[in-house]
């Protein structure tokens, strides 16, 4: 059995409907589909048939007799629904005033500070285990991509280097325990990489 839906059409005459005729000259069709007046008065209709309020529409410009500056100030406030923006680093310059204080203590320094630690906090738990100590050597945190631990790697070889520290066995000591840390997390960025790549070629 076909279910009927009960859904009405795009198309179906609005509830609002004066129940007058088409304000088309000569037309006795009801009215009953509205449509602007103008781009300046949007909340004044005119009421058609719908006949009458398709070719009124098809021939609607909104951005008809305006000027190439008046028209990308149009789209520009279309962007942000047309509220109110101010430039990145400044508040609006009275945004508590208009909004009203914080009385959830959403927005104090105490709490943006234990977001921070929660933050982090989650970002340690969520490192892996095999690759804590090799992170720690090299003072890095997860997550961490190649190219920083290759920049770290350099930075931290050059310091060591027992040539630039005369000779000194504990900086050739402190070298090999770098290069190991080294070449455990390239190793596992590398493998994670092919197997992304795997994973979007077989998707």
């Amino acid at each position: 059995m076909t279910r009927r839906s009960n859904r009405t059409r795009a198309f179906a005459p609005d509830p609002a409907a004066p129940g007058r005729p088409c304000d088309i000259p000569g037309c006795d069709e009801l009215a009953g589909y509205r449509a602007p007046k103008s781009p300046t008065s949007l909340a004044d209709y005119h009421w058609f048939c719908l006949e009458h309020v398709r070719a009124y529409n098809a021939k609607w410009d909104y951005y008809r007799g305006m000027t190439p500056g008046q028209i990308e100030s149009e789209l520009r406030a279309d962007v942000t629904g047309r509220r109110p923006t101010w430039p990145l680093g400044r508040n609006g310059g009275g945004l508590e005033a208009e909004f009203g204080a914080d009385p959830l203590d959403v927005l104090s320094e105490a709490r943006l500070n234990r977001a921070k630690k929660y933050r982090d906090k989650f970002t340690r738990d969520a490192t892996p285990a095999d690759l804590k100590d090799a992170l720690h050597q090299l003072a890095l945190a997860w997550p961490v991509t190649l190219a920083e631990v290759k920049t770290r790697y350099k930075e931290l070889a050059k310091r060591h280097h027992p040539d630039a520290n005369g000779g000194d066995r504990t900086s050739e000591e402190r070298l090999k325990v770098i290069n190991l840390a080294y070449a455990t997390l390239k190793t596992r960025l590398n493998e994670d990489r092919l197997a992304e790549e795997r994973m979007e070629a077989a998707g």
